[in-house]
């Protein structure tokens, strides 16, 4: 059979426009092939949310449905299988599935509901979806397709039987009942290291019922989640066919007669990946959202250094603005090394000095904190001076305010909200500070882009003489150690101590991660590229008390 994968890039809420997409392959490749597959949900976007609740949304997605019935018609040879929320029945109650439909010859020859709804992590759709009633196989074209959707493929007993989440198998279902090629259409969101465990995983599905396999996975950033793509194929002895490549949009038309080539899968570097996804994910929210430019303050640190390539990557350098406010604590090094990568990238730059704004807010307080020393305040009100200053620029010129902190920083509270805080997206904050130094050594590798002297100074906020970050945090290699354990391994003080770890060392970091939480729930939507990200992926309480 041959078959057009089409990973695409679908836009959440654009049934319109998501639909002239599919169309267009339709167009240029329908002719020539027997099946034209799209990623899960793809006619809303995936996620959609709370969007399949409206009624006129699921009108719209209706009438995207029909219009590729009467599209269908111009092409009789050609099956189109994509995804879109079905109607399920009336009444009270949830009434929608989510399913892939299989239309040729101006009719819906066959729907395949999902028949297992994650609710975990990033994953909410038994809030929306009813699991199929059942499955079954579809003859087309001189095979019995068996059709899943996304999750339904990760119950795999023979990978980690003891993580099943499920009691049911819809691949060993659909073996059962016959399949000779299997096809799973999917929204898989990237996290590091997610690639190895889903090809392992589609190999082994392959390779154990000895029937062809066809993964085809989106690409895209909606919101917090970045979509990798890397759809891929596999023969009945489980050797790859097709991989396509990660975080690009590519439609390509696939014989899957053909035999696999061992040693076609090469895992993405971990820094690669995790590069790309944050370029992805960054220019896809400003463009969905409808900004072409952004701006982030230049702070002469790595963190700044880093998003502001990020951001030239996925935005082009004429579409970036950085701006250096130095405070009376900054060094002289702040200003000259931001210049420099300024000058490097080929960005606009300005300094605007925040002394003088700095000392009238100083001499207008000073009456009401008489007596009282300073402290943490004043820090502050130098970094919410910066965000004023960048979100003025943002009102006047509609730039897009990038945020720059990272994880480690953004974990125990070591920001300070309405200051650092502020703007539109949070491109690191799911990036441990001990990885912030990889991307930049990555970005370096062909020649320099960020100047050196940024990478090897010492971490500092400069909002006091002599400030650096480990006067009040861990130093980051064991920050970040920790973190790993307790944020994303779910890791209790006592297993992280039982380590080895210093005991006071372990309880701060707890107690510091778990009281902030007030914090991160104010702060901007950031990008998703680990296993637990703060945001849609981590529910946790403010008004509690559960630390240390």
């Amino acid at each position: 059979m041959k078959i057009a994968v089409a990973q695409l890039n679908s836009f959440v809420g654009d049934v319109e426009g998501n639909l002239e997409k599919i169309i267009k392959v339709i167009k240029e490749i329908g002719l020539n092939a027997d099946l034209i597959i799209t990623p899960e949900l793809f006619l809303t976007g995936y996620p959609p949310w709370d969007l399949l609740e409206k009624s006129w949304f699921m009108n719209k997605t209706k009438k995207a449905v029909e219009k590729l019935k009467e599209i269908s018609k111009e092409f009789p040879e050609t099956g189109i299988l994509t995804g879109a929320p079905t109607y399920a029945r009336s009444g009270i109650g949830k009434n929608l599935y989510n399913s892939a439909l299989l239309i040729s010859k101006g009719k819906l020859l066959f729907q395949q509901h999902k028949s297992l709804l994650p609710t975990y992590d990033v994953f909410d759709e038994a809030r929306y979806f009813i699991p199929a009633p059942e499955i079954n196989v579809i003859s087309f074209k001189g095979e019995k397709l068996g059709i899943t959707i996304c999750e339904d493929v990760w119950n795999n007993p023979d990978l980690w039987p003891e993580k099943l989440m499920y009691d049911f198998d819809p691949v060993e279902e659909l073996v059962e009942k016959g399949a000779t090629l299997l096809v799973n259409i999917s929204a898989s969101p990237f996290h590091v290291d997610k690639e190895r465990a889903r090809y392992k995983l589609l190999k082994d599905h392959a390779q154990k019922n000895k029937i062809p396999l066809v993964f085809v996975n989106q690409i895209g950033g909606n919101d917090e989640l970045i979509f990798d793509g890397r759809s891929m194929g596999f023969d009945k002895k489980g050797e790859p066919v097709f991989i396509f490549p990660s975080f690009k949009e590519k439609t390509e038309l696939i014989d899957m007669k053909g035999r696999g080539i061992p040693g076609l899968y090469i895992p993405q570097d971990k820094r690669e990946s995790i590069y790309q996804a944050l370029v992805l994910g960054t220019r896809d929210y400003l463009k969905k959202s409808g900004f072409s430019r952004a701006i982030l303050g230049l702070s002469g640190g790595i963190d700044s250094a880093v998003t502001c390539c990020i951001a030239v990557d996925a935005l082009g350098k004429e579409n970036v603005s950085g701006i250096s406010m130095p405070s009376p604590y900054s060094s002289r090094g702040s200003v000259e090394d931001s210049k420099k990568l300024a000058r490097n990238l080929g960005i606009d730059f300005k300094v605007i000095d925040i002394s003088q704004i700095y000392y009238s807010y100083l001499n207008n307080l000073k009456d009401h904190f008489m007596g009282q020393g300073e402290d943490v305040t004043e820090e502050n009100i130098q970094a919410r001076i910066r965000g004023n200053i960048l979100m003025a620029f943002s009102n006047k010129l509609g730039h897009l305010v990038l945020v720059t902190g990272n994880k480690s920083e953004i974990s125990v509270g070591y920001c300070t909200l309405y200051g650092d805080m502020a703007g539109g997206l949070s491109v690191l904050s799911d990036v441990p500070k001990k990885e912030v130094f990889s991307l930049a050594r990555y970005i370096n590798r062909k020649k320099e882009v960020i100047p050196e002297e940024i990478i090897v100074k010492a971490p500092s906020a400069e909002l006091k003489p002599g400030q650096l970050d480990e006067d009040t945090l861990p130093p980051y290699e064991v920050l970040d150690q920790v973190l790993n354990y307790y944020v994303e391994e779910g890791y209790s003080a006592e297993e992280i101590i039982s380590l080895g770890l210093d005991p006071e060392m372990v309880k701060w970091i707890i107690r510091a991660v778990d009281k902030n939480e007030y914090k991160r729930k104010q702060s901007p939507p950031g990008l998703r590229v680990t296993t637990k990200a703060y945001g849609v992926g981590r529910k946790m309480p403010i008004a509690a008390k559960h630390y240390y």
